[in-house]
């Protein structure tokens, strides 16, 4: 996959586990399952039996007439990634934790330490990453946060339809507007950039501010570009957050994709200026915008 526009996987993968729902991230603009260098910038409801089930642990956690139907469930469960000893419940962000007070306790740990090992893997190994998300899916799959992890998780691994299917149900379920750029290059990821652009006109994309809308605006040039619409993304990314005395990964991640814009445009002057602000923004050299300009310079012998 390209990552010409794309998205932040909008969640922090620290070690406390869980993701960020409010935060875009501080990542370089890369899509779920792209192993490319270049920064620049994507209800299934598993439901159970009656209202008993949200309040004793969810997905096999009632029994009922004619025998023990969680011990059905679970037989009928798919085998689960195994957890490390090492990997705790109480590892697994606060916020999130509370999310799962409606599962019965043995549940809900074993729903915490899979979500902890997707996040901790996440970068690393995304498909195992995915295996303890659908883990916890298969768990616990009303709990909004565990949707949205499966779909984050989901992403990074390339998984573009499951991934866009887990955040809409996630959003369906507790509301807002967040991930909406990830869900956006989803549709790019599907060969449906009209799509992510649509997203992009949409009410919630208009109520977003700062980083969430700057990652969608980015996502947006990026379905444009892949349309080969050039002057069109160029346009898209024009706002006052261009300011070449900001600093940052945000900044970076903006600057570089307006630099691929312009370039793409035939804009290649612009372009390398804006490739050398992105350079000169990104202090943790999350994006190769140096080496961009170096090919445009011809100082790259290779590249």
């Amino acid at each position: 996959m390209s990552n010409r526009g794309g998205s932040n996987r909008s969640g922090d993968s620290d070690d406390r586990g869980g993701f960020n729902r409010s935060d875009s991230g501080d990542r370089g603009f890369k899509r779920g399952g792209d192993s490319g260098g270049r920064g620049g910038f994507d209800r299934r409801d598993s439901r159970g039996d009656g209202p008993d089930d949200r309040r004793r642990g969810g997905e096999g956690a009632r029994t009922g007439a004619g025998g023990d139907r969680s011990q059905d469930r679970r037989a009928a469960r798919p085998e689960e990634p195994d957890l490390p000893d090492d990997v705790q419940a109480a590892d697994l962000d606060p916020t999130v934790r509370r999310d799962l007070l409606s599962l019965d306790k043995t549940n809900a740990e074993a729903v915490a330490r899979h979500l902890v090992m997707a996040v901790r893997l996440i970068d690393d190994d995304p498909r195992l990453a995915l295996a303890h998300a659908r883990a916890a899916r298969q768990r616990a799959g009303r709990i909004a946060v565990v949707r949205e992890t499966a779909g984050v998780t989901a992403y990074h691994a390339g998984e573009w339809a499951e991934a866009l299917s887990e955040l809409r149900t996630a959003r369906r379920m507790s509301g807002g507007s967040g991930l909406l750029a990830v869900m956006a290059d989803c549709e790019r990821g599907l060969g449906r950039p009209e799509r992510a652009i649509e997203l992009g006109r949409s009410d919630e994309a208009r109520a977003l501010s700062g980083d969430e809308a700057t990652e969608l605006r980015i996502v947006v040039a990026g379905a444009r570009m892949d349309l080969g619409e050039y002057d069109q993304a160029v346009v898209t990314l024009q706002t006052s957050d261009l300011d070449p005395a900001r600093t940052g990964s945000a900044a970076a991640r903006l600057f570089y994709a307006y630099a691929d814009a312009l370039v793409a445009a035939g804009r290649t002057d612009e372009g390398l200026t804006w490739f050398l602000n992105a350079a000169s923004a990104d202090l943790d050299g999350e994006t190769d915008a140096e080496e961009r300009a170096d090919e445009l310079t011809g100082d790259n012998p290779n590249p």
